[in-house]
């Protein structure tokens, strides 16, 4: 069984920056992680997903430039670097882990989920 646990989120000011943390336990070895957003009233959306090499990333054109997702698989952590943040980013951010390899944007390709952290951009 896999456990994901979310931290670093915080109520920033916009063009902040902020970095979100996702510590998993259990066997992750050739995991695909991804990182997804649920805004008040909205659905959850993709933000990014990374390769269990590190060497693969995919971001959602609306965070593209601006967010970065690393990994680091001795810690078994995985990271979410925002930079350059806005009021429209304010959302509960999710991290996500499937055993199968490559990159995925759907929230249906993704077995395992973290509890959230909140992430607040004021203007």
């Amino acid at each position: 069984q896999v456990q994901l646990v979310e931290s670093g989120g915080g109520l920033v000011q916009a063009g902040d920056s902020l970095r979100l943390s996702c510590a998993a336990s259990g066997r992750t070895f050739g995991y695909t992680m991804g990182w997804f957003r649920q805004a008040p009233g909205k659905e959850r959306e993709f933000v990014g997903t990374i390769n269990w090499g590190g060497s693969r990333t995919y971001y959602a054109d609306s965070v593209n430039g601006r967010f970065t997702i690393s990994r680091d698989n001795a810690k078994n952590t995985v990271y979410l670097q925002m930079n350059s943040l806005k009021p429209e980013d304010t959302a509960v951010y999710y991290c996500a882990a499937d055993s199968s390899r490559g990159l995925f944007m759907s929230e249906s390709d993704y077995n395992y989920w973290g509890q959230g952290t909140q992430v607040t951009v004021s203007s």
